[in-house]
């Protein structure tokens, strides 16, 4: 990888964990902010999906537009507006005002993931796009290992503001660095014989190309089957397995560890043996684990790290082959819409699953959860139809890069 390459890698990860740690930290604060409020599982499962559900909102709106703009002034731009939405966040009161400030966030939010992958797609050769998608995904690797245990720590040591203004001061100290090392990403507005393409041409084009179809699927069926699960995992196991505040951040930490050292790898083993078979071998792996861990017995804690631990190694895993393929499903000049509506479809799906989630799981009187076992068999069910449709994705464009390879071919030989 070069270093200039590395450079905006770099920069794009920093920026990248700020902003999913944001994300992230909402949800271990269940078990805060659902006594402190006195809400029910339902209201704390909206907290999590009224970001997901405006960021979805914004980015397919900000598909309609974004190519027509360089792609470091509109990551510029909404990282300012997601920034001044998390300090919205930190001074809120009362539950209404934070669940409003995290739709205020996610309409800005929405609008950083798909930069960042698009970013990184027309930067990066698809040849060597797993293993720089493995660099980028490491972010959740970073927010899992330090973000979360430390947001939780100084929640406990101050309050549940405190991980807010937290990640806003993060953000602020990174920006001077965005503007002065990120290039201008504007090459993909200088492609020859570029044509503007009306909101309704963009929509159809998307339902009328069965790769985009696929790719969009597959991201909605990943994240669904994700955040089914996650958004409970600390209550479930504070107020079911009985482990303490200061027990349960260490399984963020051991998984983010982990996933930290493992994604890179990850990324340049999809390069080497096939995105679509780390794919398969990765989801397959991980069921037995969502099995287990919503169904977990009473067993020692170092127990509980070793699984939580394998399954987040397995989880980020295969999505950075699954991102790679995604990205490569349309041309540079048209990625950065098509990552929007991607984005999109992934802060809508990441909201369906966890309001899903809270109907499902149901809060006792003494805090206990009931039926969290549900969410990890729709869990399962989800993550197979995404191994059926990944397979249908890696078809399509393996028929593309076949058609490439005769059209150069027959541009060969007539200029031979």
């Amino acid at each position: 990888m070069l270093s200039k390459e590395k450079i905006i890698l770099l920069l794009l990860t920093i920026l990248n964990f700020t902003h999913i740690l944001d994300f992230m930290i909402m949800m271990p604060l269940g078990n805060y902010l659902m006594p402190y409020f006195d809400i029910s599982s339902q209201q704390f499962s909206m907290l999590v999906a009224a970001y997901t559900f405006s960021a979805g909102a914004s980015g397919f709106l900000a598909a309609f537009f974004v190519d027509g703009f360089d792609r470091k002034r509109v990551l510029l731009f909404a990282y300012a507006g997601f920034l001044i939405g998390t300090l919205c966040c930190a001074i809120s009161p009362r539950y209404e005002i934070l669940l409003a400030s995290r739709i205020v966030a996610g309409l800005f939010g929405g609008l950083i993931g798909a930069q960042v992958l698009s970013i990184v797609a027309d930067i990066v050769p698809y040849e060597r796009r797993a293993a720089a998608m493995g660099m980028i995904m490491a972010a959740f690797s970073a927010a899992s290992v330090f973000g979360v245990p430390f947001g939780l720590y100084i929640a406990n040591l101050f309050n549940w503001h405190a991980p807010f203004f937290f990640v806003v001061i993060l953000g602020v100290l990174l920006v001077p660095f965005l503007i002065k090392f990120l290039p201008k990403m504007d090459a993909h507005l200088l492609v020859e014989n570029r044509q503007k393409i009306s909101p309704t041409q963009l929509v159809g084009d998307v339902f009328r190309n069965s790769s985009q179809l696929y790719a969009l699927a597959l991201t909605a069926f990943l994240m669904m089957g994700h955040f089914m699960i996650i958004p409970f995992i600390n209550p479930f196991m504070e107020f079911n397995m009985g482990f303490s505040k200061t027990q349960t951040p260490i399984i963020y930490m051991v998984g983010g560890a982990l996933t930290m050292v493992t994604s890179p790898m990850l990324g340049k083993l999809a390069d080497r043996i096939g995105k679509y078979n780390l794919f398969i071998f990765l989801a397959l792996a991980g069921i037995p684990l969502i099995a287990l861990i919503t169904n977990l017995p009473a067993i020692p804690f170092y127990f509980v790290l070793c699984i939580t631990g394998l399954w987040f190694i397995i989880s980020a895993g295969r999505f950075i082959p699954a991102q790679a393929m995604v990205s490569n499903v349309v041309p540079p000049e048209r990625r950065g819409s098509f990552m929007s509506f991607n984005s999109s479809i992934q802060q809508l799906f990441v909201g369906l699953a966890s309001v899903l989630a809270g109907f499902i799981v149901v809060k006792m009187p003494d805090n206990r959860l009931e039926h969290y076992e549900v969410t990890g068999y729709l869990s399962i069910a989800l993550i197979l139809c995404s191994i059926f449709i990944a397979t249908m994705l890696n078809k399509k464009l393996k028929e593309k890069e076949n058609d490439t390879a005769i059209s150069n071919k027959e541009e060969l030989a007539v200029v031979g």
